[in-house]
């Protein structure tokens, strides 16, 4: 998701503009060092400038390898200073990316091991996407599927050529300026679904429940409009009103070059699109208040870009996303500078949905319920097999264990029937060989056997005498 507001506006600067930034190089300014207040501020500067820059994410998911590529290109001499000639179709055409070929060899060596570090990077993703889609074992094509990242040549994954920083740049630039679209898209989708979670929640109450929500609804709405008058961004009134209330100056000697200095932050010669912002700031706070439950903090960053929009297409004569110093005195002259009017019309003047669209989104979202109940189902009817299927495991589970137990005592009984018993004379006699039951001593007379006869039985092992009473 797209950064949004203050956070979002230098990001929207292509990559050819961040770089000319860290470079400290105003694109196509047309107005010499002695004019410029880069030239004039002590602390303007590559090292001051790069910082400030890359203070914030870019949300390209190539925001690093994007960052440490305009790092090292900024420490060569020879790329800066034809950097500094080149005009912007210089660039867009891929001919300043040729100079790359007479960049030091140190540099060339740190933009290879970057671009190997972001090939690496880029499998590492693909393999994990692919093993979260398919069987691990399978084997990738990488060089195939790289071709589906458009910021970098894939057909050479071992070193930093022109080709690679014209399709950075070009990337960078085509993605970076869609950022404005992606935002009032995502609005429109944010303002539509509160829109119909507020018709969903009306239905739900009764007639005078409803009535009194709608009441409460209508009276944050008044609320909301009761602001002061906002003035048109850009505007002589606009400027003034920041000229006096935060610069603390006269409004009676309003300069516009002195102005233009003043909020030239970063003293780079031009205002870029989070210095604009920044004018802004006073308008806004006269229609948004976080502490009021009826402003929507998120329709005020809505209004905060459009308002940046509102100056750039009025005065950023050349689409660079940037406002020069000559491009803000020619919207000084112009008539529409002057003009109050009835001052800005806010977001709530101009719906960021039509019925038809609402209609489309709401079916939109019952499908998508339609099918997430579906798969809900899909999911219950699953749990309750699982159930079923662990309750006959428990009921086999308990058979055989009662089996077990039944075997157990079956065992111990039948070890019960098999203890010894005493003989006539009181003493216990074993099987010589199984040592199972006992064996009785022998009845009769024993005179009438011959003693040659008579085999003497192995002596079973010794056992202590027993009479009855110990039985």
């Amino acid at each position: 998701m797209p950064p949004s507001g203050r956070r979002a506006a230098l990001l929207l600067l292509p990559p050819l503009l961040l770089l000319r930034a860290v470079l400290a190089v105003p694109l196509e300014r047309g107005a010499s060092k002695e004019e410029s207040p880069a030239t004039e501020s002590p602390v303007s500067g590559p090292a001051l400038l790069s910082s400030q820059v890359f203070a914030v994410d870019t949300g390209l998911y190539y925001h690093r390898y994007l960052q440490e590529v305009i790092n090292v290109l900024e420490t060569d001499g020879h790329f800066r200073e034809k950097l500094q000639a080149a005009n912007a179709e210089d660039i867009k055409s891929g001919k300043l990316s040729r100079e790359l070929d007479f960049v030091s060899h140190h540099v060339r060596t740190k933009l290879d091991e970057l671009k190997r570090q972001e090939v690496s990077r880029l499998r590492m993703l693909l393999k994990a996407k692919m093993d979260a889609q398919q069987e691990p074992n399978v084997q990738l094509d990488h060089l195939s599927l790289l071709k589906q990242f458009e910021h970098l040549d894939p057909q050479n994954q071992h070193t930093f050529e022109a080709r690679d920083l014209e399709l950075l740049i070009q990337t960078a630039t085509r993605d970076l300026a869609q950022y404005d679209a992606a935002h009032h898209e995502e609005f429109k989708r944010y303002e539509m679904l509160k829109e119909h979670e507020r018709r969903r929640y009306l239905e739900s109450l009764g007639e005078e429940q409803r009535k009194e929500a709608e009441r409460k609804l209508e009276e944050q709405q008044r609320r909301h409009r009761e602001h002061p008058k906002v003035n048109v961004p850009g505007s002589q009134a606009q400027l003034k009103e920041v000229w006096e209330e935060l610069d603390g100056l006269d409004p009676n000697r309003f300069n516009p070059k002195t102005f233009f200095i003043l909020h030239d932050i970063n003293s780079d010669g031009v205002l870029d699109e989070q210095e604009l912002e920044a004018l802004f700031t006073k308008e806004l706070e006269k229609v948004y208040d976080p502490k009021n439950e009826e402003d929507d903090m998120r329709e005020m960053e809505e209004e905060r870009l459009r308002m940046r929009e509102h100056v750039m297409k009025n005065v950023d004569t050349n689409q660079d996303r940037l406002v020069t110093l000559e491009e803000f005195l020619a919207s000084t002259q112009r008539k529409e500078f002057g003009d109050t009017g009835e001052g800005w019309e806010t977001v709530e003047m101009h719906p960021a949905y039509t019925e038809e669209e609402l209609r489309r989104f709401e079916e939109e979202l019952a499908a998508r319920e339609a099918e997430l109940n579906a798969k809900a189902q899909r999911l219950s009817q699953e749990t309750e097999a699982l159930g079923r299927s662990q309750g006959r495991l428990e009921a086999q589970k308990r058979e055989l264990q009662q089996a077990v137990l039944q075997m157990e005592q079956r065992k111990q009984q039948q070890q019960g029937r098999k203890d010894p018993v005493p003989g006539p004379e009181g003493q216990l006699k074993f099987h010589p060989d199984t040592g199972d039951a006992p064996v009785p001593a022998p009845v009769g007379d024993q005179k009438d056997v011959d003693p040659s006869e008579k085999k003497v039985p192995e002596q079973p092992p010794e056992l202590p005498q027993l009479d009855s009473q110990h039985l």
